[in-house]
């Protein structure tokens, strides 16, 4: 028995020296803290793909842990293979009958073949009606293999614009300082982007500059810690810069402004996080407060504080990168930089109060809109047209709608947007209530651009509707016009986030509108010789393609999209209520029997060509069967029809429900397809009925049932 357990502890023990953590950090000067997160996410991915490919580690392996800070890039595999295992592989050769002739003897097929594995004609082995060669392949060792995945997975990062340095012939997005390919205790000898591989490491760059050693792979974020002063780990770092961050906001009865992207890239500029709250003058508390926010956030990365109401307060947070034993010399000088920048946010303010927004739209004519589309004004009067043919759908004012299209992009022409492009929009209704317009109008010149991303809050005043719906057809038609498309992940023109604010505001606020006959419309304006049907198809594919992807971040399903797609609705509100209905409906008991019998109907009627055109003749119905099916059909259809016109579809759905009994019956106790061609298409125009009703509101022989 001892021996025994003496030999299984020995197994054991050998598995786990068959495995060890792997280390790969990559030592950078400062990395783009836009793309850092981004970066690291795709090295992991890169390095799993190829470890796996490589039988290195398995699917079962736990996940990696990824480490990204401004001066590295580094992933932790907990367990991998110290060789990879052999491999048995069965090389398939030429057909037997080709590899042997009449006698017996192997032709030149199996002698080339033969030659090429090494071996000869009489070793090779037949399978499954081929002849082969049952190949062993010993497996690498993880030394030398590792490098060659991370070189290959170097080359597949997605950088943009890759760089060189000094006079090496080597591209990276930064210049490479060092290089740590630990596995578990052991170095992995390699010399990638001009670095030889080791075990040193580097910490903060001002509190430890100087070298770290790691004993081995697991020591790694523990020793970057303390002496390091670097937390590595991207999650705790933003995790503790939150808390810090939150923490002296509360301090002041006050909460930050929520930020996540601002918060990831302060997190990619730091290494050893420490949040000092500052203070900034009062006076500038005169100037909107959204043009402050966006000079804190932009331009100094810093956290703007707020009441819980959203008003702003006189502090903000800077995050530095140093554990400063002079706090107080660095809050002075965040404040002063602040400051001067305040100042230039104030001056704007009153410069540009002293002319009146109507007076700047002159100035639109020689600002461009598309050099192929003529200029911002020619935009404006666009759009002012447009409004007229969409008044009657949002229900806007005709007075306010063309007043607020007058004033629509005067605030381009400020100072305060020419300097924060951001805040178009938003400082035309500041303006414009300066200047005494009516807070419809006012409302309307920032409501244009709503939404402004994804999940943002949509316009609420129907002016505010009228011009951003407008705005946002003359915008398709114009690009879309000359051509120039979204491609792949380019999107100059910002054409998706577009489409989807048109989709969103139509569903949203239940504006049931035709979008081709706006569409054609949108197109006809432009004076250039566009093919206004064409172009306006291409659009409404397009949005289609976009409102399959809004319905996809609901959680609905493809099938449900592509069945009421296949009836190619105009109105989005339409298209969406039909999408609930037959969302609704698949929930229904008897929807899979209904939905097998529109998947029978539609082969019927496919086959029969034009018969599904022809009305039904009540005097060749003569199965009480299919008596039963058009009574009950005709009863539906009164009730149906008046709630499809309401656009009641979920509640028209449930009563198409309610046919399930007689096409059941139908289908098991009548033959369609009958000899007397008379009978036959009476029949088939029975289904074409029964089937366009159901057309009405979707194809549910799209469905899979």
């Amino acid at each position: 028995m001892a021996a025994r357990k003496k030999s299984k502890t020995k197994g054991k023990s050998a598995a786990k020296k068959a495995m060890a953590p792997l280390l790969v950090e990559i030592g950078t000067e400062e990395l783009p803290p836009k793309s850092l997160n981004k970066l690291s996410t795709a090295l992991t991915h890169l390095l799993t793909e190829q470890l796996v490919k490589a039988g290195l580690i398995s699917d079962e392996t736990p996940v990696p842990d990824s480490y990204a800070t401004p001066r590295r890039l580094a992933v932790i595999f907990p367990r991998v293979l110290n060789k990879q295992p052999d491999q048995e592989n069965f090389k398939k050769g030429p057909s037997v009958k080709a590899a042997f002739d009449d006698e017996g003897q192997p032709t030149k097929a199996a002698q080339g073949f033969a030659r090429g594995l090494k071996t000869t004609p009489d070793k090779l082995e037949q399978r499954d009606g081929h002849v082969g060669l049952l190949v062993k392949t010993k497996g690498r060792f993880a030394k030398e293999i590792v490098p060659e995945i991370l070189e290959q997975s170097l080359k597949q990062l997605p950088i943009p614009k890759r760089m060189r340095w000094g006079d090496l012939n080597v591209e990276f997005v930064r210049p490479v300082h060092w290089l740590v390919l630990l596995h578990g205790k052991n170095i992995i000898k390699a010399e990638l982007l001009s670095v030889k591989a080791g075990r040193k490491t580097y910490g903060h760059r001002f509190h430890h500059p100087k070298s770290i050693s790691l004993a081995d792979a697991s020591s790694y974020e523990k020793r970057l810690q303390k002496p390091g002063f670097v937390i590595a780990d991207f999650t705790k770092r933003k995790e503790k810069i939150d808390k810090q961050i939150n923490g002296l906001a509360a301090k002041q009865k006050g909460v930050i402004v929520k930020n996540e992207a601002l918060l990831d890239e302060v997190t990619s500029l730091v290494e050893w996080p420490q949040a000092i709250l500052g203070k900034f003058d009062e006076l500038y508390l005169e100037v909107p407060q959204e043009a402050l926010i966006t000079t804190m956030q932009d331009n100094q990365k810093y956290f703007p504080v707020v009441t819980k109401k959203g008003r702003l307060l006189p502090f903000f947070i800077t995050v530095s990168n140093i554990q400063s034993k002079q706090k107080a010399r660095v809050r002075e000088g965040n404040e002063k930089v602040l400051n001067a920048r305040l100042a230039d946010a104030r001056f704007f303010w009153q410069q540009d109060k002293k002319s009146p927004l109507a007076s700047r739209t002159s100035k639109l004519e020689n600002l461009v809109f598309h050099n192929k589309l003529g200029s911002v004004a020619d935009k404006c009067r666009r759009v002012s047209k447009l409004t007229a043919s969409l008044i009657s759908e949002t229900g806007a004012r005709a007075e306010d709608v063309k007043r607020a299209s007058v004033l629509a992009k005067a605030d381009l022409m400020t100072g305060m947007v020419f300097e924060f492009p951001k805040l178009q929009g938003i400082m035309g209704r500041y303006y414009a209530v300066h200047d005494g317009e009516k807070t419809e109008v006012a409302a309307a010149l920032e409501e244009q651009y709503l939404p402004r991303f994804a999940g943002d809050v949509l316009p609420t005043t129907q002016t505010g509707l009228t011009l951003a719906i407008a705005d946002r057809f003359d915008t398709l038609a114009g690009i879309f016009g000359i051509g120039e498309l979204p491609t792949g992940e380019k999107d100059p023109f910002a054409l998706r986030r577009v489409a989807l604010g048109l989709l969103r505001i139509l569903i949203e606020k239940k504006i049931n509108l035709n979008l081709m006959t706006h569409l054609r419309a949108a197109v006809a304006i432009y004076p250039n010789e566009f093919d206004a049907s064409r172009v306006a198809l291409d659009i409404y594919d397009f949005l289609m393609g976009r409102l399959r992807a809004y319905y996809h971040d609901q959680g609905i399903s493809s099938e449900i999209f592509e069945s009421v797609f296949a009836c190619r609705p105009n109105r989005p509100y339409d298209f969406d209520q039909r999408v609930k209905a037959v969302k609704a409906f698949i929930r229904l008991k008897e929807a899979e029997s209904l939905t097998a019998a529109n998947k029978r109907i539609s082969n019927i009627l496919k086959k029969a060509g034009s018969a599904q055109s022809r009305e039904v003749n009540i005097g060749l119905l003569n199965d009480r069967h299919e008596k039963a099916l058009f009574g009950r059909l005709v009863l539906t259809e009164k009730e149906v029809l008046p709630l499809l016109a309401a656009l009641e579809y979920t509640k028209a759905m449930k009563i198409l429900a309610g046919l399930r009994p007689d096409v059941d019956l139908f289908f098991d106790k009548v033959m369609v397809m009958v000899e007397d061609e008379t009978i036959r298409e009476n029949r088939l125009a029975l289904l074409s009925r029964l089937y366009n009703l159901f057309l009405r509101i979707a194809d549910l022989s799209k469905l899979q049932g």
